[in-house]
């Protein structure tokens, strides 16, 4: 492998920050998203997967889980870098190439059935997520993560809300929602008069 550092472009002591800073900005530059339609599209995977090794590599130097870019969404990593990739894939919204990875993937542990999980439940297919992240926190109970997003599967509102997202949103979301519909229901009484 190349030098992580050269690969993030990062000096040998930039701190923590610099080097999450660095991944981000690179991930986001080469997000197949950037790349539909672009004979570059492959180079673009290639360097993405290049980046996500890197940053791995860095973070176990300095004996960190690195998860994945968004560590709001996701509290636990698995360390492996093409499940990182899954889960910066499924934050950007790019759930065929989060899947494409997932099915390539010969190891069917619980991170992969909870990634699987939690791409089923971004594509609407619900009781499909709940039975992949039930048979994730099966594997791994101790897991927070699993249980945590499992719990708000099962407590009837995880149609409505996702359970990725604070209360606050989710608060704010509903809250936008009630005043959308009144401000329907008004529009309508007032064509009826």
């Amino acid at each position: 492998m190349n030098d992580p550092y050269k690969v993030l472009g990062v000096s040998r002591y930039a701190s923590e920050d610099e080097i999450k800073a660095a991944y981000k900005a690179l991930v986001k530059k080469y997000h197949p998203d950037q790349y539909q339609n672009n004979p570059l599209a492959d180079l673009a995977q290639e360097k993405l997967k290049e980046v996500n090794e890197a940053y791995e590599q860095l973070c176990q130097m300095k004996g960190e889980s690195s998860g994945s870019y968004s560590q709001s969404n996701y509290s636990s990593g698995s360390g492996r870098a093409d499940y990182n990739a899954v889960r910066t894939y499924i934050d950007m919204g790019n759930l065929d190439t989060a899947a494409t990875i997932l099915n390539n993937s010969t190891d069917r542990n619980a991170e992969w059935h909870f990634l699987s999980g939690m791409v089923a439940y971004r594509r609407g297919w619900y009781n499909q997520a709940a039975g992949l992240v039930q048979r994730a926190v099966d594997m791994d109970p101790n897991n927070l993560e699993y249980r945590r997003n499992l719990q708000a599967m099962q407590g009837g509102g995880f149609r409505q809300a996702n359970p990725y997202r604070s209360a606050s949103y989710n608060s704010y979301d509903d809250a936008f929602c009630r005043a959308c519909q009144a401000y329907l229901c008004l529009d309508c009484l007032c064509d009826c008069f």
